[in-house]
């Protein structure tokens, strides 16, 4: 899990590779992660000490852009949506 350097210290290659990582760790537990037993914080608490480590490991090196940061944060977000898993209104809309 070493980090990739590059000479104009670019990491979107590296951030990339990190949300494929994290997409696999994710699929790896996706058993857990929509188990009906467990309750939301079992769950998050499984994404925060298995996948997200996944992630971010590495990051305090990163000199990141707003669009990199975004590419984070937009996969934290799907992550959460799966754990919190959206529930149906009465009207047929969905919440989380």
């Amino acid at each position: 899990m070493g980090s990739q350097i590059n000479s104009k210290n670019l990491i979107k290659e590296e951030i990339r590779l990190r949300i494929q990582a994290g997409n696999r760790s994710l699929f790896a537990n996706k058993k857990l992660l929509k188990n009906k037993d467990l309750n939301a914080a079992s769950t998050l608490h499984i994404y925060k000490s298995v996948i997200q480590p996944t992630v971010t490991y590495g990051c305090e090196t990163w000199a990141m852009t707003v669009t990199e940061q975004n590419c984070l944060l937009i996969f934290e977000r799907r992550v959460l949506r799966k754990i919190y898993r959206p529930t149906q209104n009465n009207d047929g809309t969905r919440r989380i």
